[in-house]
């Protein structure tokens, strides 16, 4: 029995930093510190975590956000789940924890970053959990010492989670609802793992075209409103976006 509750002391934090650790294996500089779920936790972010017992298992960090103009929102820095929990929806719990807590608090939008090769996530944002994506940030937190990025620029795409939108609400329910049409496809192949893994400058070459396929569509004013896996591809639909 999983259960998901918010963080609230040091030894909570010590433990989802210690979590962080074995599941991205990151050098201690490139570690999200014990501060900086503190801080958090007391300017308006959140901390979640899951927990099998007393082990926690996977964990989430949002910190606060502005837009220009004054739009408050949340960015949802950081989500893991221990190896050995994960595809059991550990995950999905923590994200829905998040949504639960933000539209209690009147917020609309939580944002995160995530990796255009990693198709598995991307099903999962845009598939299980409703988001839409319009940005795409080359290279954005540099080359970092995790070998889950396989030393491949950290080239991001943003997650839009409108909370209370009845495409969020239809999508996570699991109910029926009326998809806006794709006008355009970008597909990433089916093995990019592997090709992470054992041919770099090949998975490379993946990463620099569907990059520069992105910016096109996200500077026609399109977005990413679905994904579709099929045996070859992890295929990003695009097409147009209202937020009603």
């Amino acid at each position: 029995m999983i259960e998901v509750r918010a963080l609230a002391t040091h030894e909570q934090f010590t433990e989802a930093v210690q979590l962080q650790q074995k599941i991205w294996g990151f050098a201690e500089i490139d570690l999200l510190p014990v501060r900086l779920f503190v801080v958090a936790t007391k300017v308006g972010g959140q901390a979640f975590g899951a927990y099998d017992g007393a082990r926690m298992v996977g964990f989430c960090l949002a910190i606060p956000g502005l837009k220009a103009g004054g739009g408050y929102y949340l960015h949802s820095h950081m989500l893991g789940v221990a190896d050995g929990y994960r595809d059991l929806g550990v995950g999905r719990r923590l994200k829905l924890a998040q949504r639960k807590d933000a539209v209690a608090r009147g917020i609309q939008l939580l944002e995160w970053t995530f990796d255009p090769l990693e198709l598995k996530n991307a099903y999962f944002n845009m598939e299980r959990l409703g988001a839409i994506v319009r940005r795409y940030l080359p290279n954005q937190y540099g080359t970092t010492s995790s070998p889950l990025h396989g030393g491949l620029p950290t080239d991001r795409l943003v997650a839009e989670w409108w909370v209370s939108t009845p495409r969020v609400g239809s999508i996570v329910d699991g109910d029926a609802f009326d998809r806006p049409r794709a006008t355009d496809r970008i597909a990433v192949p089916s093995n990019i793992a592997e090709l992470r893994a054992q041919e770099p400058r090949q998975a490379r070459a993946v990463q620099a075209e569907i990059g520069k396929r992105f910016q096109e569509c996200f500077g026609q004013g399109l977005a990413v409103i679905g994904f579709e896996k099929t045996p070859e591809a992890g295929v990003y639909l695009i097409g147009k976006w209202e937020s009603s």
